[in-house]
């Protein structure tokens, strides 16, 4: 395949470790992973504090030795790092104070980009402020930031948040106007019916903007993180769009539905089969013709 693509191991690792996930991830197949910072916290949404969770090597001292110990069991199974996810939600001060260092740790495992999320109340003009001050310190490590797509939920369905209209996703990067603010298209919270809207009409709206994605299938409904063709999104014209704007980065699904707590052999029959559908993605992709 020509399409490389990875797959976020937040959700493997879980269940068997960062280590193993890595490994899992590489003798699957997949090219890359993507690290996520979400599990180095506890986060309670009514008080909006977030309370760094004790064991996890990402709030030790030597933090920045285990970020390189990963690296390396990637690079030792012919796999790197290809993105991140940074913590959040941003709307809580605790969790903005981790996002440098989450850049940091994303920079040592060798991650082009990090997502860091909009605060989903804020208009773009307000995010803005948060992205112009991490800015030159993600330029200093060599991270580009990517902005995502989010969605609100109000009444039994999903409603409209930062990035979640083609519209004020493109006006959140444009507000900013810097090449390391980029966008990374979430496919799921695009086709929630409530977004009225699609992944199609997103990207084709950001245009060369898109440099990353997080793939999964949902019932157009929930946010359901599940395997891409396993539920309700049609993948074939989202990837056609793909196609029509040049997109150049990786395949990267962000699934969680049935990998938590798995067993290690539960785990990597899991894992073959996210890499199944993210090769079918990468070869419709690779031999679609427009």
């Amino acid at each position: 395949m020509a399409t490389k693509i990875s797959t976020t191991i937040e959700t493997i690792a879980l269940g068997v470790g960062d280590e193993k996930a890595v490994e899992f991830v590489a003798k699957a197949g997949f090219d890359a992973f993507d690290y996520s910072f979400f599990t180095t916290y506890d986060y309670n949404w009514d008080t909006m504090r977030a309370t760094p969770k004790d064991n996890h090597p990402f709030n030790k001292t030597n933090y920045a030795d285990y970020m390189k110990y990963i690296r390396k069991i990637g690079e030792d199974n012919g796999i790197v790092c290809n993105q991140t996810h940074s913590p959040f939600p941003v709307c809580s001060k605790d969790v903005r104070n981790l996002l440098k260092k989450s850049i940091e740790c994303s920079a040592i495992l060798g991650a082009e980009l990090t997502v860091i999320h909009p605060d989903n109340d804020k208009t773009a003009e307000e995010n803005a402020e948060m992205y112009f001050e991490l800015l030159p310190f993600a330029k200093e490590h060599n991270v580009k930031i990517a902005t995502e797509n989010m969605w609100n939920w109000k009444d039994g369905e999903p409603t409209n948040a930062a990035c979640s209209s083609p519209e004020d996703f493109k006006k959140h990067i444009d507000v900013v106007n810097d090449p390391f603010l980029i966008a990374c298209v979430d496919i799921g919270h695009a086709e929630m019916r409530g977004m009225k809207t699609s992944a199609v009409e997103i990207i084709k709206t950001l245009g060369h903007r898109v440099q990353a994605l997080h793939l999964h299938d949902n019932d157009k409904v929930l946010d359901l993180h599940a395997i891409p063709f396993t539920m309700n999104v049609e993948f074939e014209p989202i990837v056609k769009a793909l196609k029509e704007i040049d997109y150049k980065g990786y395949f990267t699904l962000e699934v969680s539905s049935r990998l938590k707590g798995a067993s290690n052999e539960q785990a990597f029959e899991k894992v073959k089969e996210l890499f199944n559908s993210a090769k079918r993605l990468a070869e419709m992709f690779d031999n679609m013709k427009i």
